[in-house]
């Protein structure tokens, strides 16, 4: 074979293809370059805020956060106040609490409903299964917006038929409240995270599903030793998107979070500045907080993110 890549039949070099110059350009040296200043530029407003949040409060208010490299000064007093004063603009360590124990179920049960129906849609065959999976699919374009004020009708004045009480009317506040929050996130969170899965595991191999019949296996054992184990990169991909989703929501906390001591952390965010924007310098320290946690549960869960995207994309 000859250095000059020559085919046998016509003598001469074999033409690069698309897909081979695009892979030269992105692997290039300019490409990286490029590539690294990006990340720099959007590292900046991060580490803005990062020093901010470490800086006095006078000095916040007389200067950016850049002249730090000047005039070094820092304190964790700020933090301290809004986690722990009871005073406006503080005590966000309650909303904090409030933020992981609504995140944690608003993940997992989308989530683990999303990956058993995905996998009956996929494999089990029913009659008007893709009628179901149609109207789960047409689920995601209907604006969130809109199913937010029937909702709070529903849990607060319950479902009535003429006389008979279906569910009584919930109590908006302590248990309730956060279970109600529960709920809407494992509601909107369903419908993509279905279809997601569902397309996942359609690229299963139909050889291995009916190895696993031949040896006996029923659905729940297949499901639980067969499938899960192969799309445990979409899922958590899945659930890392959940996860983001559910912890940074505003919207959502904000329409059933109920009172002070039931709300998430964004839903109070916005309240911290005061009303005439008088506790800004406290904002830094508080976003910064409300993003550490997210943060680092992306960096953990990489490799099952970049997997799971990657999933499904080449066959054989």
């Amino acid at each position: 074979m000859s250095t000059d890549m020559q085919t046998p039949v016509q003598g001469r070099p074999i033409a690069e293809s698309r897909g081979d110059r695009i892979r030269r350009v992105l692997s290039s040296r300019f490409a990286s370059i490029f590539a690294l200043v990006i990340a720099v530029l959007w590292t900046i407003p991060t580490a803005g805020l990062f020093i901010s949040s470490l800086r006095p409060e006078d000095d916040i208010r007389a200067s950016g956060w850049w002249t730090v490299f000047t005039d070094p000064s820092f304190t964790l007093d700020t933090y301290n106040y809004v986690l722990y004063s009871d005073s406006q603009g503080g005590g966000l360590i309650r909303n904090l609490v409030n933020t992981i124990v609504i995140t944690i179920p608003g993940v997992l049960v989308p989530v683990a409903f999303a990956a058993m129906a995905a996998y009956a849609l996929s494999w089990i065959d029913f009659k008007g299964r893709n009628l179901l999976y149609i109207a789960i699919f047409a689920l995601q374009v209907v604006p969130l917006q809109m199913a937010l004020i029937p909702l709070l009708s529903f849990f607060s004045q319950g479902l009535h038929i003429g006389d008979l009480a279906i569910m009584p009317a919930w109590n908006l506040s302590g248990v309730n409240t956060i279970v109600q929050v529960w709920i809407a996130h494992s509601i909107f969170g369903l419908p993509l995270a279905i279809f997601l899965l569902h397309n996942f595991m359609r690229e299963l191999p139909s050889d291995v599903m009916e190895a696993a019949r031949i040896d006996g296996a029923s659905h729940s054992q297949i499901f639980r030793k067969v499938v899960l184990p192969l799309v445990t990169p979409a899922i958590a991909s899945i659930a890392i998107f959940q996860f983001l989703w559910v912890w940074n929501d505003f919207l959502v906390g904000r329409t059933f979070g109920g009172g002070e001591a039931t709300r998430p952390l964004t839903a109070v965010l916005g309240d911290m500045a005061g009303t005439w924007g008088f506790g800004w310098t406290r904002l830094p320290a508080a976003a910064f907080i409300a993003i550490i946690v997210p943060l680092v549960v992306f960096l953990l869960l990489q490799r099952y993110f970049v997997r799971g995207l990657l999933a499904g994309s080449v066959k054989g």
